[in-house]
């Protein structure tokens, strides 16, 4: 590996270096407030590196037969670190009013996110395994953090058994698929011809992704994994784990041609349609508003399953353009959920919310907008994003798909809209004292909306970004 390899490699090493120095920082003096501006300084610096090379547009760049750098793994990596600097600020309040040691979450935080960017670059199926793995076991001590609280340590024990049987069933998989090519790169997807050998491994491949995008049939873990996470993890593993998979797999769905494996289409498609009814329906009679953004996380991967089945051109920059704005909208989201939990409790319960426009507007506003546009209202970001999902399965002539994500989006209009009105609703005549809005925590939520509503009214220059990306 040359210098000229490592610069391409700059936000990662960036991301690695950070966790060196916030390491070596720990064993001398535990400072939450000094490991978190570490950290912020990390992610910022690496986006920065990451955003510059994308500005290079030098075209794709391979570093050795493991990693390659193009504009896609740069989109997606802009993806990853942005959110990690979103969930950094956002910790850094949460952590601040529960009695715990802060300083290694934030370690975790960037060791996840340097698997999550290993993900998104992978090109040979060792890296996808070691970046998969990385983030996998970063993200279970993550969501068991707050050791105190049962459903922490029992969220964290369900998602490290069954990452565990996920990877189990990834390296099977992948093993059937070296037994007929005797190749670990995804290019040797090409060499594939349609025998029970490729039939049986890229089964067990898509069961492996089904459960880390939480797909149905493979979803049952989610709800209960997202409600027992604290609320930045739960943020994280919503938006940059989920951006990362998708990376991975359309950079390995390109060479396996999914119109050319009907099979392999058919059954993507049963999980698409069963994810997207599904997980709205579960949805519906929530009162718990992290298990219901679970549930409407289920459907959104969904229906970015539509673009990859859509394929192309069209159906890669509509699940791209897709992610930007689900990781935006889930963001505000969950950073409302964030700002609102006080003390060891989590503003978890929709009762929490009664009365929330009258008692903190700002707050109840930016919940207001994220809601909108995951139920893809006009003016937000959501309403463009599936504006092109319904545009590329309408040119694919893919009606099934289109009808279903049409119908699935009006059954999850009613959920969201039900949170809007106990926000609106009389609140109890003695309500539970909310947390202070710091200001981080009003700054960044504040940036999210202006980035959801921006997306939603000018999204020219990010289409024009995804339009140029080779290899999507």
């Amino acid at each position: 590996m040359t210098g000229y390899d490592l610069l391409f490699l700059l936000p990662l090493v960036i991301v690695a270096g950070t966790v060196l120095l916030v390491m070596s920082s720990i064993a001398l003096r535990r400072r939450h407030l000094l490991v978190a501006l570490m950290s912020d300084a990390g992610f910022l610096a690496a986006l920065i590196a990451n955003l510059a090379l994308l500005a290079a547009d030098d075209g794709s760049h391979q570093v050795t037969a493991l990693l390659i750098v193009d504009r896609s793994s740069l989109i997606f990596g802009a993806l990853i670190l942005f959110a990690g600097l979103i969930v950094t600020l956002l910790s850094y309040d949460y952590l601040k009013r529960r009695d715990e040691r802060r300083e290694e979450y934030y370690l975790l935080l960037l060791l996840a996110a340097a698997g999550a960017l290993v993900l998104a670059g992978a090109a040979h199926f060792a890296s996808f395994f070691l970046g998969l793995e990385l983030l996998s076991v970063s993200l279970f001590a993550m969501i068991a953090y707050l050791r105190t609280r049962p459903d922490a340590l029992e969220a964290g024990v369900k998602y490290l058994v069954l990452a565990g049987a996920s990877s189990a069933f990834m390296l099977f998989g992948v093993a059937l698929i070296y037994a007929q090519t005797g190749r670990l790169d995804f290019s040797a997807l090409f060499m594939m011809r349609a025998s029970p050998w490729l039939i049986a491994g890229l089964a067990l491949l898509v069961t492996a992704v089904g459960f880390k995008l939480a797909l149905a049939p493979f979803h049952w873990w989610t709800p209960d994994i997202y409600q027992g996470a604290p609320a930045p993890v739960t943020a994280f593993m919503a938006t940059a784990s989920k951006a990362a998979m998708v990376a991975a797999l359309l950079r390995i769905a390109a060479p396996a041609g999914l119109d050319q494996q009907p099979r392999l289409w058919y059954a993507l498609a049963a999980m698409s349609v069963i994810s997207m009814f599904l997980g709205n329906l579960l949805a519906l009679r929530q009162n718990s508003v992290k298990r219901l953004l679970a549930y409407s996380s289920i459907a959104h991967l969904g229906y970015v399953l539509v673009a990859l089945l859509v394929g192309g051109t069209a159906g890669s920059q509509a699940a791209t353009f897709y992610l930007i704005a689900y990781t935006v909208t889930m963001l505000a989201a969950f950073g409302v959920v964030s700002v609102m939990s006080a003390g060891e409790t989590e503003a978890d319960a929709l009762e929490t919310y009664r009365g929330l426009f009258w008692r903190r507007p700002f707050v109840a506003a930016v919940m207001t907008a994220s809601l909108l546009s995951l139920a893809g209202i006009p003016l937000t970001a959501g309403f463009v994003a599936k504006f092109y999902l319904v545009a590329a399965g309408v040119r694919d002539a893919q009606w099934a798909l289109v009808l279903v994500l049409i119908a699935a989006s009006v059954i999850g209009l009613f959920y969201y809209l039900r949170v809007i009105w106990t926000m609106l609703s009389a609140s109890d005549p003695a309500p539970a004292a909310l947390p202070a809005l710091s200001l981080i925590g009003g700054t960044v939520l504040a940036a999210l909306v202006v980035a959801l509503l921006w997306l939603g009214l000018y999204p020219a220059p990010i289409l024009r970004l995804i339009g140029r990306v080779s290899g999507l």
